[in-house]
This record gives C-alpha cells, sequence and structure tokens, in this order.
C-alpha cells in the first residue's frame, strides 16, 4: 500500500506516531489532474511551501498517513497541483479525493505567542456569548462552504454559528471555553 512505502522512508517526522492533536488541517485535496498523478490542492495555509517538512498528512481508514511532496505548483491563492511520491497515476491519486489535508503543527509559520488553531481544533469547546452566556457544545465543524460554521449543541438541536476571529473575544485552552460576541438575533 502507498501509506506503508511512505513509512518506510527514513525522516524523523516518521519515528513518531503520528497524533491528530500534533497536527493542522491546511486544506483539502479535491480532483486529480492529468493522468500522472497530480492533485489539485485546495490551502488555507501555505506554511508546507516554507518547511523542511516535505510531508502533506491524510487520514485513511483511521491511520494518519504521510504522503511526500515531490513537487507542486501554485494555480492561484489558494489552490496548487501537487504530485505526491509514489502517486504515479489519477487513479492513484484517487484514493486522496476529498481528504481533508493535516501538517504538523509544529512545522507551521507562527508569530511568537499566537498559536496556531484549526477550526477543528476547537471541537469539545464550549460556546460563550459574552452577553447571553452559554450557547452550547461545539460538536462539529462544516467548512464544505466558504464561509466555516461551528456546529453547536444547543438544548438538543444543532444550530450553526459562523466560524470567525473577528467575533471572538478570547479563548481559554484549560477551560475549554471559546467566548465570542454574537450578532443580536443570531442565536433566537
Amino acid at each position: 500500500m502507498l501509506w506503508e512505502r511512505a513509512l518506510h522512508e527514513f525522516n524523523p517526522f516518521l519515528l513518531t506516531m503520528i497524533a491528530r492533536e500534533d497536527l493542522a488541517k491546511i486544506g483539502q485535496f479535491h480532483k486529480t489532474h492529468g493522468i500522472h498523478g497530480e492533485i489539485v490542492f485546495h490551502f488555507t495555509d501555505r506554511s508546507f511551501e516554507d518547511s523542511d517538512c516535505p510531508f502533506l498528512i491524510c487520514e485513511l481508514n483511521g491511520i494518519w498517513v504521510p504522503f511526500r511532496m515531490e513537487e507542486y505548483r501554485f494555480r492561484s491563492d489558494n489552490s496548487a497541483l501537487v504530485k505526491l511520491k509514489n502517486m504515479d497515476s489519477a487513479q492513484k491519486a484517487k484514493i486522496l479525493v476529498n481528504q481533508a489535508v493535516y501538517f504538523p503543527k509544529k512545522q507551521l509559520r507562527q508569530e511568537e505567542n499566537n498559536p496556531y488553531y484549526s477550526w477543528e481544533d476547537f471541537i469539545g469547546f464550549t460556546l460563550i456569548d459574552e452577553e447571553k452566556g452559554t450557547v452550547g457544545a461545539i460538536v462539529d465543524v462544516d467548512d464544505s462552504t466558504l464561509n466555516t460554521l461551528f456546529i453547536v449543541e444547543k438544548d438538543g438541536e444543532e444550530i450553526y454559528i459562523p466560524a470567525t476571529a473577528e467575533m471572538m473575544t478570547r479563548i481559554d485552552e484549560e477551560r475549554r471555553e471559546i467566548y465570542v460576541e454574537l450578532p443580536e438575533g443570531l442565536i433566537e
């Protein structure tokens, strides 16, 4: 299998078990491109471009699998065509179509004292409005559209709240709480 071949390549990153909490979602593979195994990668973070880590990681059958990038070329500000090692045909690359793409958090560009968060990192946090109090628990993230949404369980129902940094006032990692200022009428 392809992921077994990736594990046999020597790289210090692969010498340790890959854990979800060490990864950040940076985009998603979409469709294959051409017949030589290239795949379209829509990304939200370009840290992979400047990093020493040549791997993009996907979860396949419950296992975190690193794929070595052989080359890539940008198509736009948020998409690239990526050629992965051992993906030499469109048929092989099809296993990655619509797969979320992750990258090691420690390899992401960060400003000092400003940790990187992906929206999925907030699953399990409690969303609290500064004015109205507890809204509910974040149970999932919907990033299938241009506007990412938190799926929040409130009184046994799921409600959708825009996931935007502009509404966030603070994050309490220890208590797993996100404080926000929601617009009037959003949760009524």
